[in-house]
Order: structure tokens, then sequence, then C-alpha cells
């Protein structure tokens, strides 16, 4: 009769797990098992995927921060046009400026507030 915890033939673990990777991914597994200083890649595999874990950064503020400067910096080109060709400059101008860099600041101390450092 097996033993608790014992499957057909002996084994412990009686369910197999089997996935590809490219080259590329098994060299670089590799390399993490070396770092980790062990050979067992059926232990690595196990402890990696049972205490592993992925992390999902959410860049959608800094997407936002990048598009406003982005509108920022076409404004500056326009106005560099304008006052390369009439030389006149107009306060219009570095109001909807100083509302982008507003906008960027805003951006940045809600992006800083939700994880924790203002």
């Amino acid at each position: 009769m097996e033993s608790e915890g014992e499957v057909s033939g002996g084994l412990k673990r009686g369910v197999q797990l089997k996935f590809r990777v490219t080259e590329a991914e098994r060299e670089l597994i590799s390399v993490k098992m070396r770092q980790l200083n062990t050979n067992n890649l059926a232990a690595y595999g196990r402890k990696m995927m049972i205490d592993g874990y992925v992390i999902n950064i959410d860049y959608s503020d800094l997407k936002a921060v990048a598009s406003e400067m982005q509108r920022i910096g076409v404004n500056f080109n326009q106005i560099a046009r304008r006052v390369n060709s009439v030389s006149r400059l107009y306060e219009q101008d570095f109001i909807e400026m100083q509302r982008g860099i507003d906008e960027i600041w805003r951006l940045l101390r809600s992006s800083l507030s939700k994880q924790g450092q203002l």
C-alpha cells in the first residue's frame, strides 16, 4: 500500500508539467540557476512557479507626462518659428506653456502620491 504523499511507482510527485522555451530563454534560465547555485532544473522550476512572482508596472501616468512634454515641445517650436519670422512673442503662448507645465507637475504629484512617495 502507498504511503501518504506517495504516488504510484514510489514517486512523491505524480503530475508532470511540460512546456517549451526558446534557446535564449533556456540560456537565461541557466544563468539564473547558476546565480542561485543550483543544477536541479525541476527543483528550480517548481520553486519559481510556486513562490516566484511577476511584476506588472502601470506606466499610464508616465505616458501622460510624456504626452504633455511632447505638447510643450511643439508649443516651443511654434513660438521659436514665430519669433524667427516676425520677431514677436505673444502672452497667450506663455500662458499655454505654463498650463502644460502645471499639468506635468499635477501628473507627477498624482503619480508619486499613488506610490506613497509624496
